[in-house]
């Protein structure tokens, strides 16, 4: 849970997520709890935004990221501390006195239905916290000039990876390659293949 230290924090979000109508909320929360269960890879902050905006819920992109943040904070906390569902909404009116009865009463029934299979994910993951990847794409290109060489004509290869952090945010990471970097990587790459098979 977040600490109460931080209750004007808590009472922006709290108000944030009470502007969500039931179902929305729902939506939102099953998604999170989904992703804290081990069963999708990341929660990606600008579908929930186009979610929200669909439904003619009007919050800009960091209001919604704050809810996320809260939510996947307390969902995580929760299950770290195996809390009970009634404990958990108890934890959440001692953080703000701005939630609203039909807020908490979604996320008392999600957490009661979900608690226990995120409680158990919680327990496996605590042994390995580090980011998956879940895209990869890649591209040829031909470096014609530079600033300090008129004739370059040097081949490199340009990679984006986006990857799920442990903390469930889904970041992008770019780089580029020369040829003879890229065949290195692509046998490493192949090695691991073959040791992963083997297990």
């Amino acid at each position: 849970m977040p600490a109460a230290g931080e209750s004007y924090g808590i009472n922006s979000v709290a108000e944030k997520i009470c502007r969500l109508p039931p179902d929305l909320l729902t939506e939102a929360s099953q998604h999170i709890l989904t992703y804290l269960r081990g069963q999708i890879s990341g929660v990606d902050s600008a579908e929930m935004s186009h979610r929200f905006q669909r439904a003619g819920v009007t919050l800009d992109h960091e209001a919604v990221q704050s809810i996320i943040r809260f939510l996947l904070l307390t969902f995580r906390s929760a299950g770290k501390n195996n809390l009970p569902a009634d404990e958990l909404v108890s934890k959440l009116e001692e953080g703000s006195s701005k939630w609203s009865k039909a807020s908490l009463q979604v996320l008392h029934t999600l957490w009661s239905e979900h608690g226990a299979s995120v409680h158990a994910q919680q327990d496996a993951q605590s042994l390995l916290s580090i980011g998956q990847l879940v895209d990869m794409q890649w591209k040829l290109g031909m470096a014609v000039s530079s600033d300090t060489c008129r004739s370059l004509n040097s081949p490199f290869v340009s990679l984006l990876m986006k990857i799920v952090e442990p903390s469930g945010q889904i970041c992008q990471r770019a780089f580029e390659m020369t040829i003879p970097q890229f065949q290195n990587f692509h046998r490493q790459f192949k090695e691991m293949a073959a040791i992963m098979e083997t297990v």
